[in-house]
């Protein structure tokens, strides 16, 4: 039924929000649109660039939605992004995860994730 899907992330600064994305997170810049859309690219996940304010959109926070990606190596990202001025909060660890919380230049929940491989849970 449906051909593809992206998450939507409303941004102050599209360009500063691309910026973001590409340089400090690694993702693929798709296209942009006057400031007015981007479009950027991991592996398994499309995030669509919003600016709040347009078409009466809101920056608004929700706790019930988090953006992650489980990197090749958890560690080695993790220091890679500090080194980018990424700030962590705790890392968060349980039987199957270590999880490592932090936040886009909007506040948008981010996090990267590392599935124990002995847990026997499934990778993202």
């Amino acid at each position: 039924m449906f051909k593809n899907g992206n998450v939507t992330v409303m941004v102050r600064d599209v360009n500063k929000a691309v910026q973001f994305y590409v340089e400090t997170l690694g993702l693929k810049l798709e296209y942009q649109v006057d400031g007015h859309w981007a479009q950027v690219q991991a592996p398994g996940l499309t995030l669509g660039l919003h600016p709040i304010g347009e078409n009466g959109s809101q920056l608004e926070k929700s706790d019930n939605l988090s953006i992650g990606f489980e990197p090749e190596n958890f560690d080695t990202s993790l220091e890679t992004l500090r080194a980018r001025g990424v700030v962590f909060a705790p890392i968060m660890e349980d039987k199957a995860t270590r999880i490592a919380p932090f936040y886009d230049l909007d506040g948008n929940s981010l996090y990267l994730v590392q599935v124990k491989p002995e847990s026997g849970a499934p990778n993202m």
